[in-house]
């Protein structure tokens, strides 16, 4: 809870008028317990789950012509009843797993020192922190991310997040309760070790899943600012490696490629883009879909 109720009280505080957004975090935050604030989380990740894979979901279930052409695999498209399925499994996984982890870890965070106080964060703290989070969180999935793709790990665990070759939005979560909990300590390593504002988390939870839903939505449009992200995997990495399936030993990374490519493990879907090229240049026109059949079946 804030020191302090006023604005005047506020200002008198940090010396200084407050900003326009400043004001309105007092506004809604100078009544409320820290918990509950990290408790937002919650509504946050659910609002993240349901609404912002609708768009791509809805193009895909009603499989809209004038979009076919960004779709990774052309033809392959997810039914009614398995994008319900999905969307229910990833709600009960929310509701049994995420949420509860939610709750239970507040007192890590407020032992690390994340803050809800003012002075908010400038822009430039937020976006060095939020590249740490997302550089030390590649890092620690692609190398978990492998490990699942081990006989063992997939056989038992990551086989269910497989189930999609032809992915979607909705089954960005879609995972088997133990992938969702080891898969969630690089997301935390980065916060935990350069803690900040209570809004810095905020974003980190949200980019990350937005970054997630995007790489499963099975399209890639020309038009995606993420394009101009140095080293940025996007929805076509991404997607190679569902297509592939189970057999997959190719693009592990969750966000960017330079983990793939130092470690070797991008050649199949540099080879295919090969494929591809050459494909474009004897028909003289632009080609769509993954060359082969994929490693499991193409849609849940």
């Amino acid at each position: 809870m804030l020191p302090y109720s006023t604005a005047a009280e506020a200002q008198a505080a940090l010396g200084r008028p407050l900003t326009f957004l400043e004001t309105l975090w007092l506004q809604h935050t100078a009544n409320r317990s820290d918990y509950f604030l990290y408790c937002l989380n919650i509504v946050y990740l659910f609002v993240n789950f349901t609404v912002l894979p609708l768009p791509t979901v809805i193009l895909d279930v009603l499989k809209v012509r004038a979009f076919e052409r960004f779709k990774l695999q052309p033809g392959v498209h997810t039914t009614i009843s398995d994008a319900l399925r999905c969307y229910k499994s990833v709600i009960w996984s929310f509701c049994t797993v995420v949420g509860p982890l939610q709750l239970l870890s507040y007192p890590m965070v407020k032992m690390l020192g994340f803050r809800t106080s003012l002075p908010l964060p400038s822009c430039g703290e937020i976006v060095s922190q939020l590249a740490v989070y997302f550089l030390i969180e590649d890092y620690g999935n692609y190398w978990i991310h492998r490990w699942l793709h081990c006989g063992w790990g997939y056989k038992n665990i990551h086989y269910l997040h497989h189930e999609f070759t032809a992915p979607m939005s909705f089954a960005a979560p879609y995972a088997h309760w133990a992938e969702i909990l080891v898969l969630g300590i690089p997301s935390f390593v980065g916060p935990a070790l350069v803690p900040g504002h209570m809004v810095t988390l905020w974003l980190w939870i949200a980019l990350r899943h937005i970054e997630a839903m995007e790489t499963h939505s099975g399209y890639d449009f020309p038009w995606s600012f993420t394009k101009f992200i140095p080293f940025y995997g996007g929805a076509e990495y991404h997607d190679y490696h569902h297509f592939v399936g189970g057999k997959s030993q190719s693009n592990f990374a969750s966000v960017f490629t330079y983990c793939d490519y130092l470690y070797g493990t991008d050649k199949g879907y540099r080879y295919q883009k090969s494929l591809m090229k050459i494909t474009k240049n004897k028909l003289g026109e632009e080609t769509s879909g993954w060359v082969g059949d994929s490693g499991d079946k193409k849609s849940s």
